[in-house]
Formats: structure tokens, sequence, C-alpha cells
């Protein structure tokens, strides 16, 4: 069995992915740590048992407010971290400091359209496939080791909502099994 924390910001409906495809394992997810005081993403934990909480970075150094959630982290025993829509950059500091490896989903087939805003470059595009990246954190942004990547090809008639669902399926169907994937390998601890 191992511990996996998810990072959240928003809607939480990879947090829910992950959280209930988990739940089917031997694996845990022992927290859900936000960045925003009124995500949606807190209430879904909550109404899961997963405790959450909330990490606020306004008036104070980013690398002070990763020294809280590294706290959290440690105090759950944590062995990996999923970023599910996590809207922040997470520091040197705080990837040098994590024993475990910190991964994340992405809306688009890296290297195109990192950062922000993903989903609506890739929709503008005039790519013909369109996909996700699950890829290892590290110090830059969306340009970590690519895990995985899944795609689709781009039907003319779809509209952009049609598209980004599309999107969304993916990252709900394949995070959570690289994330498994991840844990099952690592070593065994005793219960």
């Amino acid at each position: 069995m191992a511990n996996l924390a998810v990072f959240a910001s928003g809607t939480g409906t990879n947090f829910c992915a992950i959280a209930d495809r988990i739940a089917t394992t031997a694996h845990q997810v022992v927290c859900l740590l936000g960045d925003v005081p009124d995500a949606p993403v807190l209430q879904r934990a909550a109404e899961r048992g997963i405790p959450a909480h909330c990490i606020s970075y306004r008036a104070r150094p980013r690398e002070d407010a990763e020294l809280e959630l590294l706290a959290h982290v440690n105090r759950y025993n944590t062995d990996l971290i999923a970023l599910a829509g996590f809207m922040r950059l997470l520091t040197p500091q705080f990837l040098d400091a994590f024993s475990g490896q910190v991964i994340n989903v992405h809306p688009s087939l890296l290297p195109r359209y990192p950062g922000i805003g993903a989903i609506e470059k890739s929709i503008e595009s005039s790519d013909t496939e369109l996909g996700i990246t699950i890829h290892e954190v590290d110090y830059g942004l969306d340009t970590g080791p690519v895990l995985l990547q899944r795609s689709f090809d781009r039907n003319g008639g779809d509209s952009p909502a049609v598209l980004a669902e599309r999107i969304h399926h993916l990252e709900h169907r394949w995070y959570p099994e690289v994330i498994i994937g991840l844990l099952d390998a690592l070593p065994r601890k005793d219960s």
C-alpha cells in the first residue's frame, strides 16, 4: 500500500477520477491540498472522507506556502504527489525537499501548449491530433519527462465543447492508471 497526495486548485474532476479509482486498490489518497479557499475540489474531498487543507499563497512568499505544503505531505507519509489542476509552479526548494515523485497531467500533447490555456490553444490550433500528457514535474513549466501521452484525431464537426470533453475524458481515464502503476511499483511498506 502506498500513499498519494493530490494538489488541486479548481473544480476537482480529475481529483474525483483519481480518488474514485484509487479507492478500488490497496493504495490510498491520504490528503487533498489546495490553494483556493472556495474551490469545489475541497468539498469533493470532504464528501469522500479525504482530509483537505487549503494553503494560502496570498501575501506571503511562495516558499513559505510550500513549506506548509511540505509539512502536510510529510505528515501524511506521502509517497507520490499528483498535481490535478494545481495552478502553481512548484519551486526547486519544494521538489528537492520531497523525497518522492511529483507528476502532472497536462491537457495538450507537450511540448505543444505548455502552461495555462492549453485546452483552448489546442482547440484553436489547426492541429489534427489533440490529447493529454502525463509527465514528471521538474523545475520547468511542463518540461519534465513524459510518462504517457494519449490522443485522438480531431473530427471536423466537433464543437469546442465536445473537443474539451474528449480531452477531459482522456485525463480521467489515463491519469489514475498511470498513478496506480507508479504506486504499484513502489517498495511495499509494512502496514
